[in-house]
């Protein structure tokens, strides 16, 4: 097996044919790509962070409206505020380096007011254009500083807090976090996520059928093999009980039931957006 063969059985718990392309460095870092939330106690410099969110602000952008903007959480208090709301993720209070990456509709309401112009547009494509630049930053931030040894962990729970965030850092209305990001020199090896297969994420010409429970079922014994969650690691059990076999899309149907952002489209609408 090459290493990019393991790389791809690592990733998708599968074996694949893997294409020579692969074996390239910078793709193999991608494909390899962890997670982490332990680091070493050794600060990440602010130049460093700087000239990393400079690769990132290279991303592209929705008709070059550049509606994406980083907030560097660098002062204690705001820190600890922030890791309070999600006691369950002490990395946040812990990581080195702290980024959240905002969907920024501002500044372009800002601009055209400097330049006369009307801006009606505070609709849902408004803001999904604003979040998809940020997004887009924000992972290519990620891959920037994985490839030069750092371990990074999004945070979305954020937009669970999306009121007490805006207040910590002083967000404009039309601002919103989207996501943060942990940064840090990494303390142990980090987390691969195994991916869903290639036939059920890969469609040409159409959006092809599947056997979907085939593929589903065969996925939830792949990662059972590697990491079974434990029993007292299912979600709501008051609600769905206690299931002899819990995979990955039992855990993500649970979650998609919880309450986990059912307050969202009201907050984004408290601040500004109309999401017509």
């Amino acid at each position: 097996m090459t290493q990019a063969e393991a790389a791809l059985h690592v990733r998708f718990g599968q074996t694949l044919s893997a294409h020579p392309i692969l074996e390239d460095p910078h793709l193999a870092r991608v494909l390899g790509r962890r997670t982490h939330r332990k680091y070493r106690d050794e600060p990440v410099a602010r130049d460093l962070v700087e000239a990393l969110l400079h690769v990132a602000f290279s991303a592209s952008a929705k008709s070059d409206y550049q509606q994406a903007s980083v907030v560097i959480v660098e002062r204690p208090d705001a820190r600890r505020r922030i890791a309070d709301l999600v006691p369950s993720m002490p990395w946040i209070g812990s990581a080195p380096a702290f980024l959240i990456f905002c969907a920024d509709a501002e500044r372009l309401e800002r601009v055209c007011a400097l330049r006369g112009r009307p801006y009606p547009n505070r609709n849902l494509e408004a803001f999904f254009n604003a979040s998809v630049d940020a997004a887009l930053v924000m992972q290519t931030f990620v891959l920037a500083a994985e490839h030069v040894g750092l371990g990074c962990c999004p945070i979305s729970v954020i937009r669970n807090h999306l009121a007490e965030i805006a207040s910590i850092l002083s967000l404009p209305e039309r601002v919103i976090p989207v996501a943060g990001v942990c940064v840090g020199y990494p303390a142990g090896d980090g987390h691969v996520s195994m991916r869903l297969p290639p036939t059920v994420t890969r469609h040409v010409d159409r959006y092809g059928e599947r056997d979907l429970a085939g593929e589903i079922d065969a996925y939830d014994q792949r990662r059972a093999e590697r990491a079974r969650p434990p029993r007292e690691k299912q979600r709501s059990p008051e609600r769905f009980g206690y299931a002899d076999f819990y995979g990955w899309s039992e855990d993500k149907c649970r979650q998609l039931h919880g309450d986990e952002g059912s307050g969202f489209g009201a907050l984004v609408r408290s601040r500004g957006f109309t999401l017509d």
